[in-house]
């Protein structure tokens, strides 16, 4: 097994300065979800290079991918996540994540050739649940393991992110000249106004493992016109989906209370399946960490800053053995910073992405081995 796991460690090697060239131009493009395509495209090429039969546009999501090597043991699959933040780029540091599963599964496929490996490309991870569409849709289907690792400032083992739901919430009113007519209208950016001091105010009587945050994106467009329209995007947290049923209930009633105060009209909708809390496979966790400590990296096993945030690997977790470590990049910025999104190019960086893949490669083959 050492020998076996070494090779790994050699092939990754062999391909490092095209690993961490992938990484830095999936960096460059710095495409948001669902607009990942030269992205998707770098990934798959490189992938079909190494003898993966690649299929694009997976589950009918055009920048969605699976790129398999069949094989006869245990279907181990590695996922990349490459969309980036609006406005900030790669500040979660997904570049690193797809170059490493590439890595991974490379490397895998390489020594292990009886292995069923793939690496499933999951566009629209900030916010648009692209693995939940891929979940529903059958691409996850007959995997007995689902490895990814995800950059942070230092190296956690768990992933225990958030449930989460995501909102858009609008509102209607009437312009009107607000200076010499204000009684004829109904002021639409009022009521979200209303609505986040209703929200202020509950968090007060709210658990502390919850969060509840957005902004608005439209309220108008002129000072002197009572803004008709405002548009808002909301996420609501809670440990379990079980728990945020509830609490989303009550968000909403401050954002219907917002619209009855000013006379406004008021909808909303979900921009995305509920991401689900994460299920980490210990088995897998402790081969990672073992793996890890042999390579030289310590994880901590307390509890990351990102454990609050949320991802759709959470709902892949609760049906097929996943872990979800965070990698760190040594900086002092953290994820959804702008700084963090330069730190994702940095030397600490590229070390990440051939260390995940080692990494990875390494647990993939731990497990792949174990008595059934």
């Amino acid at each position: 097994m050492d020998s076996l796991k070494q090779a790994l460690a050699d092939h990754v090697a062999q391909w490092s300065c095209e690993l961490v060239a992938l990484s830095h131009a999936i960096h460059a493009q710095a495409e948001t979800a669902w607009e990942e395509y030269n992205s998707s495209a770098l990934l798959t090429e490189w992938l079909a290079v190494r003898g993966f039969r690649v299929e694009t546009g997976a589950a009918g999501l055009p920048t969605a991918f699976v790129a398999a090597r069949p094989g006869t043991g245990p279907g181990v699959a590695f996922l990349a996540e490459y969309d980036a933040l609006p406005g900030l780029g790669h500040a979660c540091g997904h570049n690193i994540i797809a170059a490493s599963a590439c890595g991974a599964a490379a490397a895998l496929a390489a020594v292990a050739p009886d292995a069923a490996v793939s690496v499933i490309g999951t566009p629209a991870e900030e916010g648009g649940g692209g693995k939940i569409k891929m979940l529903d849709a059958g691409v996850f289907q007959g995997l007995d393991f689902a490895l990814m690792a995800h950059p942070g400032p230092q190296d956690f083992l768990y992933a225990r992110p958030f449930a989460v739901a995501h909102l858009e919430v609008r509102y209607g009113g009437r312009s009107a000249h607000a200076a010499a007519y204000p009684e004829l209208g109904r002021n639409a950016a009022d009521a979200f106004t209303l609505a986040q001091v209703a929200i202020g105010l509950l968090r007060q009587q709210l658990p502390a493992a919850t969060r509840v945050h957005g902004i608005v994106t439209e309220a108008g467009t002129a000072a002197n016109a009572i803004p008709e329209r405002s548009v808002g995007h909301w996420y609501v947290r809670a440990e379990t989906l079980q728990q945020l049923d509830p609490l989303v209930d009550r968000v909403l009633d401050c954002f219907r209370a917002g619209a009855l105060a000013t006379g406004c009209e008021f909808s909303y909708g979900e921009t995305s399946p509920r991401y689900a809390e994460f299920r980490n496979d210990e088995a897998l966790a402790e081969a990672f960490d073992a793996n890890a400590r042999a390579l030289g990296r310590t994880f901590d096993r307390g509890c990351s800053g990102m454990n609050t945030a949320s991802t759709d690997m959470g709902n892949v977790s609760q049906v097929v053995r996943a872990i979800h470590p965070y990698i760190g990049i040594d900086t002092a910025s953290v994820n959804h910073q702008a700084a963090f999104a330069d730190a994702a190019v940095t030397k600490a960086a590229d070390q990440a992405v051939l260390d995940a893949a080692v990494l990875l490669a390494q647990t993939a083959l731990d497990v792949g081995t174990e008595e059934p």
